[in-house]
């Protein structure tokens, strides 16, 4: 056992050489060196410290819903907080959730306790982490509206942030310019409303999903944020994309805007398109696509 495994696996559940393709919707992605599954705050501080004591890269994961990782091997540390770190406590119209929470569940949760405000989040497949992250939204909604503060853990300690402080704006915060922070938690404030009503929109919405995104097919989701006063999938159907190939990535038929890995797509295939998208959109409407979809592990 190296040296680092063993110090690890005194605070977590370590896992080696994990394909970060088992990770994320995609199911595309390089093997990780080590996965860490931390119980609770007090393993990951000890963890952090660790890490950054020995120069070991880390990063952490939610649900994988959003990434696109290389092929290439990661040398470092993947953190997995949804395993023990998913948590979540009502009181009156406020919730507090541990960042390993799944978002889906939480928004059910939130609408068996007769409150609104997560209905927008009830399809979206990751945790609250890695939605603050993004301030992941749908439906004209995002994560920054019900948001009151944020648990961070940043230069060693843990320590509550006002949400106006997160710098949130459209799939943007304050945390994609710190990878060295963690978001631990959130407390949300909600608002009290008719648990049939909530539970009538949120399956009006699911049903919208299935019938309109591929969600029968590996995928990272929306590829491209929605330039200002237009829209992505309008801009990949003006180039004529729908349903373009190269190698196993696959510009969906059921929703342009989804690239899906239709027959073991490598890494290279699915960015080559997201390339080629951009170029061709760009020369023909003289705008800019930028990715929603993060990337990891690129040179």
């Amino acid at each position: 056992m190296d040296e680092l495994l063993k110090e690890l696996s005194e605070y977590a559940i370590v896992e080696t050489e994990v394909p970060m393709s088992s990770m994320t919707t995609l199911h595309i992605g390089g093997p990780a060196k080590y996965v860490v599954y931390p119980e609770n705050t007090i393993a990951l501080d000890a963890i952090m410290k660790m890490l950054k004591e020995k120069n070991v890269p880390f990063k952490v994961f939610g649900k994988g819903s959003n990434l696109l990782c290389s092929d290439q091997p990661f040398n470092g540390v993947v953190l997995r907080l949804d395993r023990h770190m998913d948590a979540y406590y009502f009181s009156d119209d406020e919730v507090t959730a541990e960042a390993g929470c799944s978002l889906i569940a939480l928004s059910y949760a939130a609408a068996k306790h007769g409150l609104s405000g997560l209905e927008f989040a009830s399809g979206i497949p990751g945790t609250i982490g890695g939605a603050v992250f993004m301030n992941a939204g749908a439906y004209k909604s995002s994560m920054s509206e019900v948001l009151k503060e944020v648990f961070v853990y940043r230069d060693g300690v843990l320590e509550w942030i006002k949400a106006e402080d997160c710098m949130f704006g459209y799939r943007s915060s304050i945390f994609q310019k710190h990878n060295d922070w963690i978001v631990a938690g959130v407390k949300m404030k909600l608002v009290p409303g008719n648990i049939d009503e909530i539970r009538s929109l949120m399956d009006n919405r699911r049903e919208r999903r299935i019938s309109s995104q591929p969600l029968d097919k590996p995928s990272a989701g929306s590829v491209f944020r929605n330039p200002e006063n237009s829209a992505a999938w309008k801009l990949i159907e003006g180039i004529g994309y729908r349903g373009r190939t190269i190698g196993g990535a696959k510009v969906s038929e059921k929703h342009v805007n989804f690239i899906v890995n239709e027959n073991c797509a490598k890494a290279s295939d699915y960015l080559e398109l997201v390339q080629e998208i951009q170029e061709k959109v760009r020369s023909q409407f003289g705008i800019d696509l930028h990715m929603e979809v993060e990337k990891f592990n690129w040179d």
